[in-house]
């Protein structure tokens, strides 16, 4: 095996920040394209090191008229490696990123719980950070969004979904897989200029790059990396505020739902930007979609504004009301 500086990088990577435990079944959404063929690459040469036994996910979305034939040529990749092959195809074509992504993370974590793996690892690199971070700030934002792809989440109960290549960029995945011979499925739709995120990959990014840094991707990928950590931080003070506003303990948090009561006065004194994230976690209970800064305006307003003032419904029908010390939420 040739052990290059990327397999140095990732094996360090993976150490340091606890990604992954030893032993452990891994399962690798594999695409075809070329950050997930350097995925799958560095984790088979890596595989001995760890003690991993690895298996490989497609999804196929049916939204390209190649689609099956792509499938096909990661199956037989899985063949040649001599790796565990699961497909999912979707019963009819997903046209919309977002619900093609949501069916994405099902499907892969079906397949992860029927066959008794605990990790889902995805090729999300530093670019893609970088991309979704501007994706984010043009639609509009908090920190939230800017803190974009993270190193790993829990998706379902007992799998956790990581992504080892944040630090990696899209050039560099190119470069190993031309230094390894990968072949690579070139997927027609990142070239499709209707999709926002492919602007941005073709347009925006390389402008970006020449114009202003050459380097923009690695540094907003380390904006998102500073990000995540404040973000961390922010949620759990916001959490430890609303409990106390609520009057509840940890053990009770889960439980709570309308009629809420929130104490003006403990809010009152703590920061415009915690005052904030207790009353985005509070309609995130009571909202069926995430709430817009519109809703969480409106709700934070009140804990200044006079006795009796209160909401427009929320989506939903929620409203929230001033009585003396308290908002109420019914």
């Amino acid at each position: 095996m040739v052990w290059t500086p990327l397999h140095a990088k990732i094996h360090r990577t993976m150490r340091s920040r606890h990604l992954f435990e030893r032993n452990q079944r891994l399962l690798i959404a594999v695409s075809g394209g070329q950050d997930s063929l350097c995925l799958i690459k560095l984790l088979l040469d890596l595989q001995s090191k760890w003690g991993w036994a690895l298996g490989i996910a497609h999804c196929d979305h049916r939204w390209r008229s190649d689609s099956q034939a792509n499938a096909r040529h990661v199956e037989n990749l899985a063949k040649t490696w001599g790796i565990s092959f699961y497909l999912e195809t979707a019963n009819e074509p997903i046209n919309s990123e977002a619900a093609a992504r949501d069916w994405r993370y099902q499907a892969l974590s079906a397949m992860a719980q029927a066959n008794n793996y605990q990790y889902i690892v995805t090729g999300h690199t530093a670019s893609d950070r970088a991309e979704t971070l501007l994706y984010n700030l043009i639609r509009g934002t908090g920190a939230d969004g800017l803190q974009a792809l993270t190193w790993q989440r829990p998706l379902t109960t007992g799998i956790m979904l990581v992504r080892p290549l944040l630090e990696v960029t899209r050039i560099q995945t190119e470069q190993f897989c031309q230094e390894f011979k990968l072949p690579i499925w070139e997927d027609s739709t990142n070239q499709d200029l209707q999709y926002a995120r492919n602007r941005i990959r073709q347009e925006l990014i390389p402008y970006l790059r020449e114009n202003f840094n050459p380097q923009v991707e690695s540094a907003l990928a380390q904006t998102a990396e500073l990000l995540q950590a404040e973000v961390e931080y922010l949620e759990k003070a916001a959490q430890q505020l609303r409990q106390k506003a609520l009057g509840i303990g940890d053990e009770e948090d889960s439980l709570a739902l309308l009629p809420l009561r929130l104490n003006r006065r403990v809010l009152q004194k703590a920061p415009l930007a915690l005052q904030r994230r207790v009353m985005r976690q509070v309609l995130q209970r009571i909202l069926t979609d995430a709430p817009g800064f519109e809703h969480i305006e409106k709700l934070t307003a009140l804990i200044t504004a006079p006795n009796r003032s209160q909401t427009d419904p929320f989506p939903g029908g929620a409203i929230a009301q001033v009585e003396g010390d308290w908002i109420c939420l019914k």
